[in-house]
């Protein structure tokens, strides 16, 4: 049986005030975020961290119809990361908003939800069924996967494609959305234009990077989906590479995600131009991680006499 820990970490009013971040209009009580797919719907997390303590929550993906996700094998280590083939699996929106809600409205820290589709329909839908549930604060698109109707190429690989889903989300709904982009293109600044002017009101960077594993004993793929999402500190480097590319034509704020395991790794981020930052594999080595990024951050402000806002951006380039 695991025991339920007491969160022991603890950030001072002052620091309290230096951490505060505005993303898509959502003031945060800090910049750090939970990522999509590593933190379940909130509640499973209760036990094990402070949820008042995050500057927002980010719920595992949600799709029209529930998903089972990939068979089993679905993760396999790396080195200085992991690999994932989960499938996306989720309960659906409609058990969501049933059961899932419930919980997260009587937090104090903003809810995002994430979603995917495999049509523009379908990000529509899914838009309009969680603005209309409440409880929500934001909409985090998930745009890494395929358009059927366009023969399976991803929406995140192709700006025309990526400013037609974002277009039909931000036309149909009022909360805020935030579009999560793939890393997987010759240059992220062509996305970057393409959801910016689709009229998303922020931008996170970046998704997993494909990986295959082999067990050589055996001279099969590791996962059974044979191909999965590389995450972890491995990506990091690309990610705040990434980011402080983005920045040269982003006019919306940007989320950096890749990586983040310490409070230095997200202010690398935050220095390369990121307004805050999300905390994902860290999540499976320590529930608490997102929390104690946090307070790591507000220590460096202490220390610097800083504010979150005043660092973004702040990388001094090498004369």
């Amino acid at each position: 049986m695991i025991k339920k820990a007491k969160p022991k970490v603890k950030i001072d009013k002052k620091a309290a005030l230096a951490l505060e971040v505005e993303i898509a209009g959502l003031e945060l009580r800090n910049p750090v975020m939970t990522a999509s797919g590593t933190f379940g719907y909130g509640s499973e997390f209760a036990p094990y961290t402070d949820l008042e303590k995050l500057g927002a929550i980010i719920v595992k993906g949600l799709s029209l119809k529930p998903r089972h996700g990939n068979p089993s094998p679905r993760i396999v280590e790396t080195p200085c990361g992991m690999l994932n083939a989960i499938g996306l699996q989720n309960v659906g929106v409609e058990a969501f908003i049933k059961n899932k809600l419930l919980f997260l409205r009587k937090l104090k820290t903003p809810v995002i939800a994430n979603i995917f589709g495999e049509t523009v329909d379908d990000y529509r839908e899914l838009a309009l069924r969680l603005e209309d549930a409440g409880g929500v604060a934001a909409l985090e698109i998930n745009i890494s996967c395929p358009n059927v109707k366009k023969g399976g190429i991803a929406f995140g690989t192709d700006p025309v494609e990526a400013h037609k889903v974002v277009s039909a989300v931000t036309s149909a709904v009022r909360l805020p959305v935030i579009t999560k982009l793939s890393p997987n293109v010759t240059d992220i600044r062509v996305m970057v234009r393409a959801v910016q002017d689709a009229g998303t009101n922020a931008i996170t960077l970046i998704n997993t990077i494909p990986g295959l594993v082999v067990d050589v004993e055996k001279r099969r793929p590791m996962l059974a989906n044979v191909i999965g999402g590389l995450s972890g500190p491995a990506i990091r480097p690309i990610a705040v590479r990434m980011v402080w590319e983005a920045k040269s034509v982003a006019k919306v704020p940007l989320i950096g995600s890749g990586g983040i395991i310490s409070a230095n790794d997200a202010l690398e981020f935050i220095l390369a131009w990121a307004t805050a930052v999300q905390v994902g594999t860290a999540n499976f080595l320590d529930p608490d991680a997102a929390v104690k990024v946090a307070v790591g951050i507000a220590g460096y402000c202490k220390r610097h006499n800083a504010a979150v806002k005043s660092l973004v951006g702040g990388m001094k380039a090498r004369e």
